[in-house]
C-alpha cells in the first residue's frame, strides 16, 4: 500500500537579490507523519517553510496540499488551508491570556456581540486538554508562562485551526531536557492523531528519535530523501556539507593553574533584580570557562553584569588584579571584554543595518578619530572578516535580516574578534545554528583560547560544554552551586548540582540573612 501524501512540493524555486534561496525543490509528505528537513544554515530550509506557510510566494514550480494547487498569498490563506507553522521566535501577544493568544482574531462572540469569554475559556481549556497539558489555565498571561509552555500554547492554537500539516522550526532549542521529552511526546501524539509535522531541528539524535522521513537540503537544492531508519546521523551530516565530515576535534584542556594569574575576578556578586546572587570565580588568560545550569538559574544574568548590561546591587570585580567599576557596556568594552548574547535578533543584531554595519559598530565606534570614520579601512576589515569566518552573504551591503542564523552569529564573532578582546563572553553561541558553522564556532574558541584570550561559554547543551571547557562553573536559582575541572566532569555530575535538595554554603548563608532579617522585623 503507498504512502497517503498530503502535500507534494515540484521543481520549487526562490530567488532573492543576488541569491538563489531555492533551485528545482522536489520531495512529498506523507499525512500522519513525522517529516524532518535537515541542512546547513543557509540550506533553504526557512525559505521553503515560508512557502508552504504563507509568507512567500514561490517563482517556480507548484506546491499541493490534500490534492489542491496552492500560491498561497498570505499566511491566513496558509492557514485556511490546514498548514500552520510555530516558528523559533514565538509571536505570542505577551500581555493577553492563553485563551485569547489561541483565538486571537477569531473569537467567539455573544449574541450581543461581546466577547464570550466563558466559550473561549472553555474551548481553550479543551484543546490544551487535548495536548496533557490542563495544568495550564487558559485565563493565564503569556508572560507567566516559560518558552516551554509557550511552545505548546502555539501548538494548541495550530490544532484548534484544525492544522493538518503542522511546521515546527526548532521546536526545543530553548527548552530543558525534561521539557524537551514533554514536548516529543505531544509531537508523537499528533502523529497518532494524522497530523503530519514537519520538523526543522539541527539536533540530529532527536531528529533520529522520532521522525518517520528525512529530506536533507544543501545550497537550496534538495539532496535526499529517505526513512529514517535508513540515515544515520553521520550520513545526515556528510549529505549536508557534501564531503566526509570529520567532526570537532577534542581541546588540550588546561590541567595545573599553579603559575596562572587570573584577568578576570568576580568576588560576592549580587545583581539589583535578584537573579545573581554572591557568585564568586577567576577567569585566567587562555582558558575556556564552562558556565552551565538549568534555564533560569542567572547564567546569562552574570555575564550582563559584568558587562555593564545590567546593574549591580554589591560585589567586586577585579581586572588584572586591580579593582574596577564597569557602569555600562563601553566601559567593559574598553577594558577588552566583548559579550556574544543569546538573543542574537533580540539583543545582538540592528536588524534594518548591512553586514559590513553589524560587523563594524563597535570597531568604528572604538577607533574613529575626533569622531570621523576612516570609510575604507572600515570595508576592508569588514572584507577580511567575511572571508575569514565564511560568512555566507551576496555583498557586505546586504541586510543582516537576509542571512541565515549561521551566518548572522558569524557576523556577531566577526564584530569582536576584529577589536581583539582579552575576553570574551559568549551566552549559548551555537544556539539554531547547523552543525558545520557550530563546529566552525568550536575552532574560533580553540583558536581564541591558544591565542591567550579567556573565554566564558554558557551552554545548555552538556557535550559542547564538556568537549570546550577547561573548567565548568554549574549555577543554581543565582547561585554558584558548583565547579569542576574538566577531567572530573561529566553529564551526571554536573547535572546532580541542579538538584532541589543540593545547597551550598553561600545558599544556607543567605537563608540564614533572611530568617534573622524576618526575625528583626517581628
Amino acid at each position: 500500500m503507498g504512502r497517503d501524501i498530503i502535500c507534494k512540493i515540484e521543481n520549487v524555486t526562490k530567488r532573492f537579490p543576488g541569491t538563489i534561496a531555492l533551485n528545482g525543490v522536489s520531495f512529498e509528505i506523507a499525512r500522519g507523519e513525522i517529516h524532518a528537513i535537515v541542512g546547513e544554515n543557509g540550506a533553504g530550509k526557512s525559505t521553503l517553510m515560508n512557502i508552504l506557510s504563507g509568507v512567500y510566494r514561490h517563482d517556480e514550480g507548484r506546491v499541493e496540499f490534500e490534492g489542491k494547487e496552492c500560491d498561497f498569498s498570505s499566511t491566513n490563506d496558509a492557514r485556511q488551508a490546514g498548514i500552520a507553522m510555530i516558528h523559533q521566535e514565538l509571536s505570542l501577544a505577551a500581555g493577553m491570556t492563553a485563551a485569547e493568544n489561541v483565538f486571537i482574531n477569531r473569537m467567539p462572540k455573544t449574541k450581543l456581540g461581546m466577547v464570550d469569554y466563558k466559550k473561549m475559556n472553555q474551548d481553550c481549556r479543551k484543546y490544551l486538554e487535548r495536548l496533557g497539558v490542563s495544568y495550564l489555565s487558559p485565563k493565564s498571561k503569556v508572560k507567566s508562562l516559560s518558552i516551554s509552555e509557550q511552545q505548546l500554547l502555539e501548538i494548541s492554537k495550530a490544532v484548534s485551526l484544525n492544522a493538518r500539516m503542522i511546521i515546527m522550526d526548532e521546536p526545543t532549542s530553548s527548552l530543558t531536557s525534561a521539557e524537551v521529552e514533554f514536548l516529543l511526546n505531544v509531537i508523537l501524539q499528533l502523529r497518532e492523531e494524522g497530523v503530519s509535522i514537519l520538523y526543522i531541528s539541527h539536533k540530529l539524535e532527536e531528529i533520529k528519535r522520532i521522525a518517520d522521513t528525512i529530506t536533507v537540503l544543501r545550497d537550496g537544492q534538495h539532496i535526499v530523501t529517505k526513512p529514517a531508519s535508513e540515515l544515520s546521523e553521520r550520513q545526515m551530516v556528510n549529505y549536508m556539507v557534501g564531503r566526509e565530515f570529520e567532526g570537532a576535534a577534542m581541546r588540550k584542556f588546561i590541567i595545573d593553574y599553579a603559575d596562572k594569574k587570573p584577568i578576570l575576578s568576580v568576588r560576592n556578586l549580587y545583581d539589583a533584580a535578584g537573579k545573581v546572587k554572591n557568585v564568586s570565580f577567576d577567569l585566567y588568560p587562555g582558558e575556556v570557562l564552562g558556565l552551565t545550569g538549568l534555564v533560569g538559574a542567572g547564567r546569562s544574568e552574570v555575564l550582563q553584569c559584568i558587562f555593564g548590561a545590567n546593574m549591580i546591587k554589591s560585589g567586586t570585580i577585579l581586572w588584572e588584579g586591580k579593582e574596577v567599576k564597569i557602569h555600562n557596556c563601553d566601559d567593559a568594552i574598553k577594558l577588552g571584554i566583548g559579550l556574544i548574547p543569546e538573543g542574537r535578533k533580540i539583543q545582538g543584531l540592528f536588524l534594518k543595518m548591512s553586514v559590513k554595519e553589524n560587523e563594524m559598530i563597535v570597531y568604528e565606534k572604538q577607533n574613529a578619530k575626533m569622531g570621523i570614520r576612516n570609510v575604507k579601512k572600515s570595508k576592508d576589515i569588514a572584507q577580511e572578516y567575511k572571508d575569514k569566518l565564511r560568512i555566507k552573504t551576496p555583498t557586505l551591503d546586504t541586510p543582516i535580516s537576509n542571512l541565515s542564523g549561521g551566518n548572522q552569529q558569524k557576523a556577531i564573532v566577526a564584530r569582536w574578534l576584529m577589536n581583539d578582546p582579552k575576553v570574551l563572553f559568549m551566552d549559548e553561541p551555537t544556539h539554531g545554528i547547523d552543525i558545520g558553522a557550530k563546529n566552525e564556532i568550536y575552532k574560533i574558541i580553540d583558536d581564541l583560547a591558544e591565542q591567550g584570550v579567556a573565554v566564558i561559554l554558557l551552554s545548555s547543551e552538556m557535550p559542547e560544554v564538556l568537549s570546550l571547557a577547561d573548567r565548568i562553573m554549574i549555577m543554581h536559582h543565582g547561585y554558584k552551586r558548583g565547579e569542576l575541572m574538566n577531567a572530573e566532569a561529566d553529564q551526571v555530575r554536573i547535572l546532580s548540582y541542579t538538584l532541589e535538595e543540593a545547597v551550598t554554603e553561600d545558599e544556607l548563608a543567605d537563608r540564614e540573612k533572611a530568617a534573622a532579617l524576618s526575625a528583626q522585623k517581628a
